[in-house]
């Protein structure tokens, strides 16, 4: 555990944003008294800690996002370790997503974090009894009071991604040295991880402004920050999570020893459900609700009203470069939707009416991609539809300029759109702005509805913020019916978070705390086959694209075996 946890971090680690003042420049010449004892480098320590948090849409091996191991996509290149996902040839050596060491890092980077705030030294401020002088020791003073409860909702959060890879993980809050003997460390229970990442939220919703335009924080300078939203949004998710099939019910794991490392004590499902719908009402009231506006455009900007907390990159093209059409010039095809998450989006009768979407529809299947929900077009690029700079017509039929058998087209028979700036000339090396979007409203006002149809069904708070996404500025989808039974209520509200939440690293861990893994996850992925047509129509028809497979196991990731060799307290998770 040493080798990965307690490497005495004394850097920055790069950038947060080349937008914001969150971006640090930092001496590693100076000694650790030093780094502690100045207020600008202690403030770009925390920076550094901001930087931890993962870019999604360029997670593993710098290209695949997490959706490619989900039934919403494949990738193309079958190099990428993603793809032992869904071939089952993943375990506790080899795993793709291997972030024990990762977060344990950025978690030590907080503990020694808030040791140094208490070392900075303001003498020079508060000795000077000058009016300018004091005015400038509040203002820092308050500053790292406001980093400290920023820092420990870094730390909840780094935590709860780790809870919900591998459940009970060991906690740890004080700074340790690496001289410390870390081989009889113990994982920590479900329940105990659970509620000390609730209780850091709770103390951080206490004591930070409420969004990024509230004192101390200026919009400007402090966008990408921490807030009372992001930490109530946390807790929000957590407690949604602590709710869910997957940390009650451990029959899954075949008699495993160590229950309460995986599964939370038996109790009131009724109650926990409850908590979270509380939680979720605690986000909606907290302040006045954005008004919810265009969908594509969300994904390339930091400042917008929808979104809670974002991660805030630099400027660049590598997305595009990953994930435009084969056809264009530099595009490597990447991460291509699924017919499986294709056939989600629902067909629009009319302005009070949706159906499923029915391949044995023959009207449907003639023209797959009329009245859909606008979100498929503004996720995923289709057939004949328009792409890029200058802009043409997909070609996605086979022998295309997007399609089969060019080497690396796309399997599925679909791109992505999402995220992606189509106004960007690779050949010249135009760059935009990628947001990976962390916590935003739609996903608290479908998590209320979610835990409330679970304790409260036929609530009226269900149907109305179900709606509110549904219904948002250039979507305006049909509302959800009335008189649905909570079953079916349930699965709208799965369906709603499958697609509004297309390719934002939801579905993975959606089907896994609703227990639904080998339904989803362990069948064939889908794609379609499209040949062109004489008169230059088309001809669609749904085609496997791989085999996949998921087994029980796979519910939790296993605890990374070097981890096992070095801390021998630790135990493994079940039927690994």
């Amino acid at each position: 555990m040493k080798k990965y946890i307690y490497v005495l971090i004394v850097f920055a680690i790069g950038a947060f944003s080349a937008c914001q003042k969150l971006d640090r420049e930092f001496v590693t010449t100076i000694g650790q008294k030093e780094i502690e004892q100045s207020f600008g480098n202690v403030q770009s320590l925390l920076n550094a800690i901001y930087s931890d948090i993962p870019d999604g849409t360029l997670y593993i091996g710098g290209a695949a996002m997490m959706a490619s191991a989900t039934d919403e996509a494949e990738f193309t290149s079958e190099t990428n370790s993603i793809q032992s996902f869904n071939s089952g040839s993943w375990n506790a050596i080899n795993n793709p997503d291997l972030v024990w060491g990762n977060y344990y890092r950025g978690i030590r980077k907080v503990n020694q974090f808030l040791v140094s705030t208490g070392k900075i030294n303001l003498d020079p401020w508060k000795l000077d009894p000058s009016p300018s002088a004091q005015a400038v020791y509040n203002t820092n003073l308050a500053s790292i009071r406001r980093w400290t409860y920023e820092a420990r909702f870094l730390r909840a959060y780094f935590y709860f991604e780790l809870v919900k890879r591998y459940g009970g993980v060991p906690i740890i809050n004080n700074a340790l040295s690496v001289e410390d003997d870390f081989s009889s460390i113990q994982r920590s229970s479900l329940n105990e991880c659970l509620q000390f990442i609730t209780a850091e939220c709770d103390s951080a919703a206490a004591k930070l402004p409420l969004n990024a335009s509230t004192a101390p924080y200026v919009v400007a300078n402090d966008l990408g920050r921490v807030t009372r939203l992001t930490a109530l949004a946390l807790k929000s998710r957590v407690l949604l999570y602590a709710a869910s099939d997957l940390f009650n019910n451990p029959t899954w794991a075949g008699g495993y020893a160590n229950p309460a490392l995986i599964s939370l004590p038996a109790g009131d499902r009724t109650a926990r459900w409850k908590a979270a719908s509380d939680a979720a009402k605690a986000v909606i009231d907290a302040g006045a609700l954005p008004t919810l506006g265009a969908y594509k455009s969300l994904f390339n900007t930091f400042n917008n009203a929808e979104i809670i907390f974002t991660r805030s990159n630099a400027a660049s093209n590598q997305f595009e470069r990953n994930n435009s059409p084969i056809g264009f010039n530099l595009g490597q095809s990447g991460n291509t939707p699924s017919q499986d998450l294709v056939d989600a989006y629902e067909v629009r009768v009319s302005a009070t009416s949706a159906v499923k979407f029915n391949w044995n529809d023959p009207t449907m299947a003639a023209n797959p991609y009329a009245n859909r929900d606008p979100r498929l077009g503004l996720t995923i690029a289709v057939n004949n539809s328009s792409f890029g700079t200058p802009a043409r017509n997909l070609q996605i039929f086979t022998g295309g300029l997007d399609a089969k058998p060019i080497i690396n087209a796309t399997k599925t028979g679909y791109y992505l759109r999402k995220y992606q700036i189509e106004s960007l000339n690779l050949l010249n090396n135009n760059t935009g702005v990628h947001s990976w979007i962390i916590f935003r409203y739609p996903e608290i006002y479908l998590n209320y509805a979610e835990a409330l149809n679970e304790w409260s069904p036929g609530n009226a708070d269900i149907k109305k913020y179900v709606d509110i996404v549904r219904t948002r500025t250039g979507i305006a989808m049909p509302p959800m019916p009335t008189g649905l039974s909570q079953a079916e209520t349930r699965e709208r509200i799965r369906n709603e978070k499958r697609i509004e939440f297309a390719f934002e690293d939801h579905r993975f861990w959606d089907i896994r705390r609703w227990m639904q893994g080998p339904e989803f996850f362990g069948k064939p992925l889908t794609g379609v086959e499209i040949t062109r047509n004489s008169d230059n129509t088309f001809k669609y028809k749904p085609t496997k694209v791989e085999d996949r497979t998921f087994s029980p196991k796979m519910y939790l990731y296993p605890i990374p075996q070097s981890e096992l060799n070095i801390a021998k307290g630790l135990v493994q998770n079940p039927l690994w």
